[in-house]
């Protein structure tokens, strides 16, 4: 197989292998010659698109011909365009799509007396203000030694925010902050203030609300004498007590699962991103929650989203969603449509639209339930949408916000980084599992070999309950101590 036509209403085709010219190909039973040397992973046109016309990949457009496409001829960046400009109108036309059955599936984790469910027991020290890190990180460097039996390790989550911030910036900090004290992989959390800063730590309880006293403590480094060796103590007294936590049996509906992809290539869209879908489609069927956040690479297929918006309301908060976003984008100048990246475009990624036709995939054809803003947890099963940019670091860092306890990452290019909850690395070609075996946890190139959808997606859903019952990720092993907070304001 060399070819693969995606939808019966595509006019391009995605290279499956590298493609000489003048070799006779077949897809979908259209014959047709290569016009030239085209890479694996890139588009090859089907028909004659005359400029001005769209080219179609996924059922949908991606963009139009820049110019008059042979049938056979590469279609890339220099002879395709985005559509996407300003704000569009929507309407409200609900679908429906079948599910899976319900089949239930457990694993073993931590119940907090909340009532969520923990994969890991680690505790976490989180700084109020980046002035407050260096005394964090040494806190941590002390502590090492008190790491009980029973607890998975201890963390200090750096930032540089947390003061001289305004408005939505210092809110959506001191949000997030709170959320991740709030995180259910966390047996016990210490939270270092420093003192003088806007998020002090009486601004951060305001956002905290109700909270367990045993396993949230807090430090203000100006009041201390010695803030570091109180710091010890204090996490001591937290590893103690989390290590009295016990793995218990839990129903899969007490999952979260962020889904994001990054470095993504022309594979991403018809291999890792379907099978991450065929397995939220399994997790929601079962009463698990699912969140998919990357707004900007929602434009261009928003509609299919939008049409399986639960009701009305969440139908219009999509709709804001998407529009906000887009006013965010215009509001600096910038072009909706300035997304893919270099190494998205190297791996045959286009258009936005193309970008996100691939992306919103993770969600399987689950209907979207809720609507987040950033730095909002997830409030109801089912799929929910979450506000937060494109960039890898940003949004996997609002799903632990959220609550994920674990993330879904697709790429095809291979990133190392992690955010606080485990980050499954799912490759969307063999070679890139092959190279990069220290990277990336799962394989779904697999798929373009023969094996079905179905059975990868019930491969993922075994391996993501070995890592929610405690199996390590790759990842996990590097450094995952980079809070990526979102900034839109003023700096004082």
């Amino acid at each position: 197989m060399k070819l693969i036509r995606i939808n019966e209403k595509d006019n391009a085709a995605l290279c499956v292998t590298d493609i000489r010219a003048g070799e006779e190909l077949t897809a979908d039973g259209i014959k047709i010659v290569s016009a030239e040397d085209i890479p694996a992973g890139h588009k090859i046109a089907l028909c004659d698109i005359p400029a001005g016309e769209k080219v179609i990949k996924y059922g949908n457009p991606i963009g139009h011909a820049a110019r008059d496409i042979k049938k056979g001829e590469h279609i890339h960046t220099h002879d395709l365009e985005s559509d996407l400009v300003g704000l569009e109108d929507y309407v409200y036309s609900p679908k429906s799509y079948p599910l899976p059955e319900a089949e239930p599936f457990g694993f073993s984790g931590y119940l907090r007396k909340n009532g969520e469910a923990g994969v890991r027991n680690e505790i976490w020290i989180i700084p109020t203000v980046g002035c407050s890190v260096p005394v964090a990180r040494e806190i941590q460097r002390r502590s090492e030694a008190y790491a009980a039996d029973g607890v998975d390790g201890i963390f200090c989550y750096s930032h540089s925010y947390g003061c001289s911030q305004l408005g939505d910036d210092m809110k959506n900090t001191l949000k997030l902050l709170a959320d991740l004290c709030r995180h259910p992989n966390a047996g016990g959390v210490l939270v270092v203030g420093l003192g003088c800063e806007n998020g002090n730590i009486g601004e951060l309880k305001k956002y905290l609300g109700e909270f367990d006293p045993d396993r949230i403590r807090f430090l203000e480094a100006q009041s201390e004498g010695d803030e570091i060796a109180r710091g010890a103590e204090l996490v001591k007294e937290l590893c103690i007590a989390a290590s009295k936590d016990k793995r218990t049996p839990l129903g899969c509906e007490k999952l979260r699962i962020g889904l994001k992809c990054g470095g993504s290539d022309g594979f991403s869209g018809v291999t890792a991103n379907p099978v991450i879908g065929a397995f939220t489609d399994m997790l929601v069927a079962s009463g698990g929650s699912a969140v998919l956040t990357e707004v900007p690479e929602m434009f261009g297929a928003e509609r299919i989203l939008m049409d399986r918006c639960a009701s009305r309301e969440v139908f219009e908060r999509t709709v804001g969603l998407i529009n906000g976003f887009r006013e965010y984008f215009m509001s600096y100048g910038e072009k909706i449509g300035e997304n893919p990246s270099p190494g998205n475009k190297a791996g045959g990624i286009t258009t936005l639209e193309e970008k996100s036709l691939g992306c919103i995939q993770k969600g399987g054809f689950s209907p979207v339930t809720d609507v987040l803003d950033y730095a909002d947890r997830v409030r109801v099963p089912g799929l929910s949408l979450l506000q937060a940019p494109g960039n890898d670091l940003v949004s996997s860092t609002a799903l632990a916000a959220a609550g994920c306890q674990i993330v879904l990452f697709a790429t095809g290019r291979g990133t190392p980084f992690s955010c606080p909850a485990p980050t499954l690395k799912i490759s969307s070609n063999t070679p890139l599992y092959e190279k990069k075996k220290s990277w990336i946890d799962f394989d779904a190139g697999r798929l373009l070999t023969g094996i079905s959808r179905a059975a990868l997606a019930a491969e993922l859903r075994d391996l993501v309950i070995d890592v929610a019952s405690g199996k390590r990720l790759k990842g996990e092993a590097l450094d995952k101590s980079e809070l990526a907070i979102f900034k839109n304001g003023v700096t004082l």
